[in-house]
């Protein structure tokens, strides 16, 4: 195996276990989570996925209907199947599913 290449996994892997270890070293005391850290965490993941729609909506062509229905039905399949489920992998399976087998038809 090239050197250079068995380095970078060494590196990598390094650096993955450090970031996965980080948040025991620094909160895994008697002392819990700050409430920062805690707010935090349930703020972040619906603005993250609020970035995300905005961002995969934006080129919506406006010249055809039928391309943006598509892209509109697979975001609102997300919206529905995450109401209905509370599940984000499974919301965002179920539209991309849609989203695919709309563009085959």
């Amino acid at each position: 195996m090239n050197m250079h290449a068995l380095l970078i996994v060494l590196i990598c892997a390094g650096v993955t276990l450090a970031l996965r270890a980080l948040p025991f070293v620094f909160f895994g005391g008697k002392g819990g989570v700050p409430g920062l850290v805690e707010r935090l965490g349930h703020l972040l993941p619906p603005a993250i996925m609020a970035a995300l729609v905005v961002y995969c909506l934006k080129s919506v062509p406006y010249g055809t209907f039928m391309d943006g229905a598509m892209q509109l039905a697979a975001g609102a399949v997300v919206v529905a199947v995450h109401l209905l489920r509370r599940n984000t992998l499974l919301s965002i399976a179920a539209g991309t599913a849609v989203y695919m087998l709309l563009i085959r038809l």
